[in-house]
């Protein structure tokens, strides 16, 4: 059986990081709701990824100092500040957006939530991987729950107007853009370089932003601070690095449908926090969206069986 350095099975590794990724990245819609009452989305957005930027600044700095980092080539440096711009950058902005125009977060969760079975129908052409009959029917599945859990809150959406819909579709083709790009760039020196050059770069989109808008004076709110250090350590470094992470370890397809438990557990999170109503259509699409996501990743291939074209991807983009 394959382990992980420190003897722990590497399935169940894998599990374990699966279960706390589903966690931060659903964090982050509880995090945008802290910092909402206490200043604008641009606010929040800038002083999030500064705070980042400047903790990853210092961490490579030290690993610098201490050992030295490989040579970056200008082509990759581009490549990771796209891929940055892309899916952090593009997908907060549009999610908080929409929110803004009045498109409601279940709506939002909605549109994103059919990003597996995007990424599943662009694996074959764009990877040469292969997503599997059952894999098919989980990611139906887990689509199905999505709306199961999102429906009655899409319907109170009717007061946006009808081009705030395209905005989450936006952030969607960010992050799925954004994936297959990091699956075509060789050679990543360290997670830890690769996660401080994207907040780097959403730094520095968000900022000039912030400044152009007249919005980047902070709040002295308490509650906007509690915010920042949500958004940090949970959306950030735990759902954003983990998404990082785990791509390279169970591939596209199987990542990606871990996106179906998004959001089922973020109404739970709202119930716990907020009170939020958990009714029945709700733990009916967490149960569907749970056994989704294990249908897809049981019935994906051991990694010495999987298509040649995904085995020849996750080599190319893994951990040194």
């Amino acid at each position: 059986m394959q382990t992980s350095q420190i003897g722990i099975p590497a399935r169940w590794a894998t599990f374990a990081m699966s279960a706390v990724f589903v966690i931060c990245w659903s964090s982050g819609f509880i995090g945008a709701k802290l910092g909402a009452g206490a200043a604008s989305v641009l606010t929040v957005l800038m002083w999030r990824f500064l705070v980042v930027a400047v903790v990853l600044g210092g961490v490579v700095y030290l690993l610098w100092r201490r050992r030295g980092l490989a040579t970056m080539s200008a082509r990759w440096l581009g490549s990771q500040l796209v891929i940055g711009a892309l899916s952090q950058a593009g997908y907060t902005v549009t999610v908080y957006w929409a929110i803004a125009l009045g498109v409601s977060t279940g709506t939002t969760a909605l549109i994103d939530g059919v990003q597996p079975l995007v990424v599943a129908a662009l694996a074959g052409p764009l990877l040469g991987a292969v997503t599997h009959r059952r894999q098919w029917w989980g990611l139906l599945v887990g689509a199905a729950g999505v709306v199961v859990v999102t429906w009655s809150d899409a319907a109170s959406s009717a007061g946006a107007p009808w081009w705030a819909y395209l905005v989450p579709l936006l952030g969607m083709a960010a992050l799925v853009a954004a994936t297959f790009l990091e699956r075509r760039v060789d050679d990543s020196p360290s997670p830890v370089v690769v996660l401080a050059i994207h907040c780097g770069a959403s730094a520095v989109i968000f900022t000039v932003a912030g400044l152009l808008a007249g919005v980047a004076m902070p709040p002295a709110d308490g509650a906007f601070w509690l915010a920042i250090v949500w958004l940090t350590v949970l959306s950030t470094f735990g759902g954003y690095g983990l998404y990082w992470v785990l791509l390279r370890r169970s591939g596209v397809t199987s990542v990606n449908t871990l996106m179906f438990l998004m959001p089922p557990v973020t109404a739970v999170w709202g119930t716990a926090m907020y009170g939020e109503p958990f009714g029945w259509a709700t733990a009916l699409g967490l149960v569907m969206a749970c056994g989704a996501t294990w249908v897809v990743n049981r019935a994906a291939p051991p990694p010495e069986a999987r298509d040649p074209g995904e085995a020849e991807a996750r080599t190319a983009t893994a951990a040194p």
